[in-house]
């Protein structure tokens, strides 16, 4: 089976985006609209800042087409308040708010923690014991909710499907062994953030896919991507793709045998309109 790739954009609701990408006078309840048939996958911000409802996982699946997929952050309360300390019922509430009602179109959930937050096996171990693996055992988990779900739970699972998670770090004691082969035995990838030199970047593959957040080629979430600084990434992602390495690559660990990965690549450099533009150039040296 070929593996897939899916190039997008870190989020869809932006003023600065309105008559730039979006059509001038293109109504702003039909920017998801317009955005999911420019890419194939976008990834779910909103939900790292609070839970979201499943009124909303609901319209955005609605919204968006057959074989669209989305990636969804996973709550910041989990990650950089309790910094995984008793995360059950957090995570609980976190699957209940509606991630489920995404249906066959939910993704990896990204996991992103804060630069004050270093490497802690024992933490990330028992976090990562506690990830449902599938979407019925999401629902389980989900059942051990709390009154701060502001709404009724959804628990609905029409069809059992795999989970995927990923983590994105940013602090350099990640930059171990032990974390990345602890990552390998839970399937986990690790994220490749262009961070413009600011947090950690490594390149080794973890998981049976890859995920990568470009936050910005020369300056954070501001600058864009030249063409040659994006014909350095679809030449990586090309490698990647089949669990392969470039001779420059920044590795923490040994290289593993090749296999296909799925790919999922996010621009995340919105405030200046560079990352739908650059998400399509990628698009196209991808082909």
């Amino acid at each position: 089976m070929k593996s897939e790739v899916r190039i997008g954009i870190s989020g869809w609701n932006y003023a600065g985006w309105r008559g730039v990408f979006y059509p001038k006078g293109w109504p702003h309840r039909r920017e998801l609209e317009f955005a999911s048939r420019a890419f194939n996958s976008i990834e779910l911000n909103g939900s790292f800042y609070s839970l979201q409802r499943p009124t909303s996982y609901r319209h955005w699946y609605e919204e968006t087409p057959a074989n669209f997929l989305f990636s969804v952050k996973g709550a910041r309360f989990i990650t950089h308040m309790k910094k995984l300390r008793e995360v059950e019922v957090p995570l609980a509430n976190f699957f209940a708010s509606g991630v489920l009602a995404l249906e066959e179109k939910l993704g990896p959930i990204l996991w992103q923690f804060p630069p004050n937050f270093g490497w802690n096996e024992k933490r990330f171990r028992e976090f990562f014991q506690l990830l449902p693996k599938t979407t019925k055992k999401a629902a389980l988990l989900g059942r051990r909710h709390d009154s701060k779900l502001k709404t009724r739970a959804w628990l609905k699972v029409k069809c059992n499907r795999a989970l995927r998670y990923c983590v994105e770090i940013r602090h350099v004691s990640f930059l171990v062994p032990d974390f990345f082969e602890l990552l390998r035995e839970f399937n986990i990838a690790f994220v490749f953030a262009d961070t413009a030199g600011k947090w950690p970047y490594a390149e080794d593959l973890t998981a049976n896919f890859v995920y990568c957040r470009l936050h910005g080629d020369t300056q954070l979430y501001t600058s864009g991507y030249s063409d040659r600084a994006l014909d350095w990434w679809a030449t990586r992602l090309k490698l990647w793709r089949k669990g392969q390495q470039s001779k420059d690559a920044k590795l923490v660990t040994a290289k593993r045998k090749s296999e296909e990965h799925d790919l999922f690549v996010y621009f995340d450099n919105d405030a200046k309109v560079h990352a739908p533009f650059d998400a399509q150039t990628l698009v196209r040296k991808m082909k």
